[in-house]
């Protein structure tokens, strides 16, 4: 039918730039911090791109359920606003109709959002964990980008490599300077190797060089020029961001692990990071239902309201679903009275506006609206 296909369309364009937006404030939010420490030398700065589609992977499943929640809002709050609700119930149509086309439409973003939660996620923080575990075993020198000074670990080495051969073990143009025993010493050569000796220890050897060194307040100096010169590389490097809010261990265990964990000591933190991946796709199914009751509008009054509500109610839904995961995983409150009530409150509320808003009726009671206004 022709309000199927208008509805779906809408949906999906508006879906879209939904999507669209969300995923760019969380890639901008989270550049602005990752490119400052790239800036800082904190991190590499060929590990940017990586970080950030990780930290969006585990926060898409969130970003997914606001998207349809919003989606859907904005929709049918423009057709109440331009009238066009009017124009369907007219024609003999009515919220139980464009309940089907909705869910519909709904049905593959929240098999999406339970795949992303039971099994994307997971796999996207393992992968940062490893990822990170990587980054920390290069050492100072693996983290300078050509033609860019890098600070070492220890605050008393600056680093300047103009360029690395292909495989990265010859270096051109080094410039290094060093502080010891309160002496300033600046090392340049024109090219050098990497080398490993027995013990494992990284050196970088620079050849044909000049070394000057000198008192910091002094305008004295001494040149030696050296044939081999070899500098020890830090393993070390600072710590790096964490790849997503509150990255941990838990995170990173796949959904069939935290199922079949046994472990009467991690049970409860097992459990509770399982039933926070299962609540993610059963709160996309909850917030459709307040999505289409709340969306109704007064063309005269605007539409600000009803988006305010929804938006305020949506925080406290996933805020409370929060709260709930933290008192589970620590033990205070059973999985049953942690997650399940917050649902079912949800959908009661959800099926109970949508009852009324189906009969045309306000969606609180007159008495109920009495009392709020004494």
């Amino acid at each position: 039918m022709l309000f199927k296909s208008s509805l779906t369309r809408e949906l999906f364009f508006t879906a879209l730039s939904t999507i669209l937006i969300l995923s760019g404030i969380v890639v901008a939010q989270r550049a602005v911090y990752i490119f400052r420490l790239a800036a800082k030398g904190i991190i590499p700065n060929d590990t940017v791109d990586t970080i950030l589609v990780f930290n969006l992977l585990k926060h898409l499943p969130l970003l997914l359920s606001l998207t349809i929640f919003l989606a859907i809002l904005l929709t049918l709050s423009r057709w109440y606003r331009d009238s066009e609700m009017i124009v369907w119930f007219s024609a003999g149509l009515s919220l139980h109709n464009l309940l089907k086309p909705i869910l519909i439409f709904s049905l593959p973003i929240i098999i999406l959002i339970a795949s992303l939660s039971l099994y994307i996620s997971p796999w996207a923080v393992q992968k940062s964990e490893e990822f990170k575990s990587g980054l920390k075993n290069r050492d100072e020198l693996a983290t300078i980008a050509p033609g860019s000074f890098k600070e070492s670990k220890s605050n008393n080495r600056i680093f300047y490599v103009e360029g690395f051969s292909d495989l990265g073990s010859s270096v051109n143009n080094i410039f290094v300077q060093m502080k010891q025993n309160g002496k300033l010493g600046v090392i340049v050569s024109n090219k050098g190797k990497r080398i490993t000796n027995k013990n494992g220890e990284n050196y970088i050897v620079m050849k044909d060089g000049k070394r000057y060194e000198g008192q910091v307040d002094s305008n004295e100096f001494s040149t030696t020029k050296f044939s081999e010169y070899g500098i020890l590389v830090e393993k070390d490097v600072p710590k790096l961001i964490a790849v997503g809010a509150s990255a941990g261990v838990l995170e990173a265990k796949s959904t069939m692990e935290l199922l079949f964990t046994q472990n009467k000591d991690t049970r409860n933190p097992y459990i509770a990071e399982l039933m926070w991946r299962l609540s993610l796709p059963i709160s996309a199914a909850m917030l459709i239902l307040l999505s289409i009751s709340l969306s109704f509008i007064n063309p005269r009054t605007g539409r600000s309201m009803n988006i305010m509500i929804a938006l305020l109610l949506f925080v406290i839904y996933n805020n409370l679903m929060g709260v709930s995961h933290s008192l589970v995983s620590t033990g205070v409150i059973s999985i049953w009275f942690g997650y399940w009530p917050i649902h079912l409150v949800i959908g009661f509320l959800g099926v109970y506006l949508l009852y009324r808003r189906s009969l045309h009726l306000p969606l609180f009671p007159q008495k109920i609206r009495k009392k709020r206004r004494n």
